[in-house]
């Protein structure tokens, strides 16, 4: 990827975990420590992509630093602001809650598929929009900003990581369960595209790619036809059921083979 998609990628992801929270993005500070070989054409050029994503999210970039360091290091503090009524956490989901995303997943993975892959592909109106999902994805700002202003959901976060990793994570938080129904995943069509290319699962995908910058929701039974009619109003997508918040503390997939244990195939930090 170019410089300016880096730039753009490493501000996205702090940006992610604003919307999450269903904060409204404020400003960021960049530390970057360069190494010997990287020239200044290289740097302004990240900056370039920050910035653009920057004045597109209406955060100002107000500072930071620069070192010289034994390998590239980009670190971004984001600063958001919402009110502590407004402010979800993974920890509020309940039993009987329906889980949602706010839009495709798995074309971020299938983006890096072909990168990594390399040979020219047939579709490429569908590839290329795969590999824009990688360079450049979007965090869902607008969308947290609403969740965060509805009583009725319960808790959030995003995924950076893979649904099926950050599932985990909320209902560890939220000390409950989930079952995930794979045939109700909504998976972008060019990551089918890709899969069908490179004989991948499609599902496999969605559920360990991450970096789709999705967000998972929890919503009270009751209010999500209404919540789902007007977040498609208002976005002009979706908002996917993709399963159910349970009690037991199990966090499952059903699909046709039947209902078995999720297991974690995205991203796990150290």
């Amino acid at each position: 990827m170019s410089a300016a998609d880096v730039g753009w990628r490493a501000l996205v992801s702090n940006l992610s975990d604003l919307a999450a929270v269903g904060a409204r993005p404020v400003l960021a500070t960049i530390a970057l420590g360069v190494p010997h070989g990287v020239h200044e054409e290289w740097i302004l050029e990240c900056y370039r992509g920050m910035a653009e994503l920057a004045k597109k999210s209406r955060i100002a970039i107000v500072g930071g630093d620069v070192v010289r360091a034994p390998s590239l290091l980009l670190s971004i503090t984001a600063i958001g602001e919402v009110r502590p009524s407004h402010r979800k956490m993974r920890s509020g989901a309940r039993p009987g809650d329906v889980l949602a995303v706010t839009g495709p997943l798995g074309a971020s993975r299938a983006g890096i598929e072909i990168l990594l892959e390399g040979s020219g592909p047939a579709d490429r109106e569908r590839f290329d929009e795969a590999i824009a999902a990688y360079r450049r994805p979007h965090a869902r700002i607008a969308e947290g900003r609403r969740f965060g202003a509805s009583s009725s959901v319960h808790a959030m976060m995003d995924l950076s990581d893979g649904l099926s990793t950050d599932i985990r994570r909320l209902c560890g938080a939220s000390n409950v369960g989930a079952e995930i129904d794979a045939a109700a995943l909504p998976i972008a069509a060019c990551a089918h595209a890709v899969a069908e290319r490179l004989n991948k699962d499609p599902i496999a995908y969605a559920l360990g790619g991450g970096e789709d910058f999705e967000l998972l929701v929890a919503i009270a039974p009751r209010a999500f036809a209404t919540l789902a009619s007007r977040y498609e109003r208002a976005f002009a997508r979706p908002l996917s059921r993709i399963g159910t918040v349970t009690a037991d503390g199990e966090v499952r997939l059903r699909d046709r083979s039947g209902t078995r244990e999720l297991v974690s195939s995205g991203w796990e930090s150290l």
